[in-house]
């Protein structure tokens, strides 16, 4: 059985550092991240109503921070569900691997930065939620 939880998942506090000309927010690996990044990327120009995410990653470690706007997270380990309103650059979500993740109700203008502790693997991917529950309950990689 794969153990991890939405419990494991949590907001990070990152630094903000004000200055009267405008902040400043730093992410270092293993410093600010308890990994280190080995693939940025993020989403923007998003259409009113669409969904993002809708998968889960085997090993794959994740620090998604609404750089500008809003939006949901909602993170489901298979037996509880979480959602998280991301709407401050200086916050970031940590998901941990083994749970699946919708992004939703993005805001005009919304980007979604993403920090992953892995480079792009397309087996990491579970897309299927009916096999994100066997591989939950069963383990099976």
């Amino acid at each position: 059985m794969i153990k991890s939880t939405v419990y494991d998942c949590s907001l990070i506090e990152l630094s903000k550092h004000h200055h009267e000309k405008g902040n400043i927010t730093v992410v270092e690996n293993n410093l600010t991240v308890p990994f280190d990044v080995q693939r940025t990327y993020y989403l923007y120009d998003i259409p009113g109503g669409e969904s993002r995410g809708g998968h889960a990653h085997r090993d794959l470690y994740q620090l998604v921070v609404a750089a500008s706007g809003s939006f949901s997270v909602t993170l489901d380990d298979g037996s509880v569900k979480r959602t998280f309103v991301l709407n401050r650059p200086y916050q970031g979500l940590l998901i941990v691997p083994g749970i699946w993740r919708t992004l939703d109700d993005f805001s005009s203008g919304a980007v979604c930065l993403v920090l992953a502790s892995q480079k792009y693997n397309e087996a990491d991917y579970i897309r299927n939620y009916h096999e994100f529950i066997v591989y939950k309950n069963n383990g099976i990689k």
